[in-house]
């Protein structure tokens, strides 16, 4: 199929999406919430939250250098480097769990240190700038920032842990032979394509600043006023440094790089939020969902140690297309789903599925994966219950 075919359908599939004619007779419950979700969705998130993402995430796959990664990732990197940067990466990148695959195995075989591979591995999936948005706009500010601290924060501690465990065979199989440091070939100094990458995230973020709960709410209220004056600025900037720093050629593999990340991702996600729909429900009070609310009550309802354990081992075994997590938590707490739970699901279930799992013991082995997947579950399940007892 064509690369203009593929466009039309997918614009033609959103402009359905937009414009369905929900406003009479409703349909049998959960697929009138299953339409009415997918609607919603094409109406607040997609142009806003979706179009940003793809842009961002085809320049990191264009400009950010193999070399550059090595440097900071590498086993001859320092660890104060390593870990944060590891860490931190997922937080501009628009990756599911078995996207980033590729990326951890590339690095793990050029020799990168396990414990900055498996800080990588969890961070790339399980937070990034768009999820952020997202979880903080549809979930709650509360639950969007505990997202982002504990996947920061978890992607360090898993990292030093698979490190410690494992530091007799990573020595070992580091001691095998040198590694071969890719050139970084950029024609352009660090700062200009930081603020290039700058821009784009400033425009994400602001674009989609949610209109406070409260009235008052000092700075978050200001900034929402504003939010239209400061998302032109960055979209001055960069108009501007595409036009002073970057080359007709370097624009063409971007703009492809992006329109393969978007009909990788939008019929995922269109999947996904149908599914999500049918089974829990629409958004506000329209009909619910297949599944009885009393069921999500029993099995994740409250902040007791099995909620939280259960939520995140089911998580992890579940594969969830990038972003549609968001809907499918939305629609379990409105169906009864604890906020501990909810966030040990969001910490476990992005960053890990079952086939995320036979890659990685295809990568690093049998024994290496179960604990890593045993630290992402127990984790997840500590930070649930935590969150829990505070809200």
């Amino acid at each position: 199929m064509k690369e203009r075919t593929k466009l039309t359908l997918i614009l033609a599939a959103f402009a359905a999406c937009w414009f369905l004619p929900l406003g009479g007779d409703p349909l049998w419950g959960p697929i009138h919430a299953s339409l009415s979700l997918v609607k919603w969705y094409a109406q607040e998130h997609v142009l806003l939250c979706l179009v940003p993402a793809f842009f961002i995430a085809g320049a990191i796959s264009v400009f950010v250098s193999q070399g550059a990664v090595m440097k900071y990732l590498g086993p001859q990197a320092k660890k104060l480097v390593a870990y944060p940067v590891s860490a931190v990466s997922g937080t501009i990148l628009a990756v599911c769990s078995c996207t980033v695959l590729p990326l951890f195995a590339s690095i793990h075989k050029r020799g990168a240190g396990l414990g900055p591979a498996t800080a990588f591995l969890y961070s790339g999936p399980a937070i990034n700038v768009l999820a952020i948005i997202l979880t903080a706009r549809i979930l709650g500010p509360e639950l969007g920032i505990a997202r982002a601290v504990g996947a920061i924060l978890f992607a360090v501690v898993i990292g030093l842990l698979m490190h410690l465990i494992f530091r007799k065979e990573e020595s070992a199989r580091q001691a095998e032979g040198p590694i071969v440091m890719p050139d970084d070939q950029s024609e352009r100094p660090l700062w200009q394509d930081g603020l290039y990458f700058a821009a784009m995230i400033g425009i994400l973020v602001f674009a989609n600043w949610g209109e406070p709960r409260n009235a008052e709410a000092g700075v978050w209220a200001a900034i929402y006023s504003a939010k239209w004056i400061v998302t032109g600025v960055f979209g001055v900037v960069l108009i501007g440094s595409i036009l002073a720093w970057f080359k007709r050629d370097e624009l063409s593999f971007w703009v492809d790089s992006s329109w393969t990340f978007a009909k990788q991702i939008l019929p995922l996600l269109l999947g996904g939020v149908l599914v999500a729909g049918f089974l829990l429900g629409g958004p506000g009070d329209s009909a619910s969902g297949i599944i009885p609310n009393a069921w999500i009550e029993k099995a994740v309802g409250g902040n007791s140690l099995l909620a939280n354990f259960f939520a995140s081992f089911v998580g992890a075994f579940m594969y969830f297309a990038t972003l549609t997590e968001v809907p499918i938590l939305e629609g379990l707490i409105k169906s009864g789903m604890g906020k501990g739970p909810a966030l040990a699901l969001l910490l476990a279930g992005p960053a890990l599925s079952l086939p995320n799992m036979l890659v990685i013991r295809s990568v690093m082995g049998t024994k290496k994966t179960l604990v890593f997947v045993g630290l992402v579950v127990v984790l997840s399940t500590i930070a649930g219950m935590t969150y829990g007892a505070f809200f």
